[in-house]
């Protein structure tokens, strides 16, 4: 398949391509670069970015694009969804799951078995801030803007016709 001459679908495939590449991969750098353990919202965040990367790929070869991208879109948002979610945890807003929280009885009982239950990192605990904003909190802005940005991208190219 040729390349796609409008410069608006170009820019959003490579908009749904980069974005979750970049996040993923600063997600994957913090973990193996600078040991901050993924919690359970960590990894829900990178499954969006996985399934957005899959479908601008596909974008790219399965006509037409604009469907692919569109989905692409809103898997980046689903993603920064869930990354607003898991920021608000973090802050204290609202409860978590209850998979990223201490096992219930972990102040007493055996303490072997509190230990072996707990979560490798808990969602409500940020690990790091960059301008008080979280991993998560990065994750919910950029996400958020990047899915407008393709989505406003593919709406310009419907107006053209």
């Amino acid at each position: 398949m040729t390349p796609p001459s409008d410069p608006a679908i170009l820019l959003a495939q490579r908009l749904a391509l980069g974005v979750p590449a970049v996040l993923i991969a600063g997600a994957y750098v913090s973990e193996y670069g600078f040991g901050l353990a993924p919690c359970e919202l960590c990894w829900w965040q990178r499954y969006g970015h996985f399934a957005a990367l899959a479908l601008a790929l596909v974008s790219t070869v399965v006509p037409p694009p604009r469907v692919w991208l569109s989905l692409a879109a809103l898997a980046i948002m689903v993603s920064g969804m869930v990354g607003a979610f898991h920021a608000g945890v973090e802050y204290g807003w609202w409860p978590g799951l209850a998979a990223c929280a201490a096992p219930p009885g972990a102040g007493g009982g055996d303490p072997l078995e509190a230990i072996m239950a707990a979560p490798l990192a808990r969602c409500d605990q940020a690990p790091w801030r960059l301008l008080g904003v979280s991993l998560a909190g990065w994750n919910a802005l950029i996400s958020t803007l990047a899915g407008l940005g393709i989505f406003g991208l593919l709406g310009l190219r419907s107006a053209r016709g």
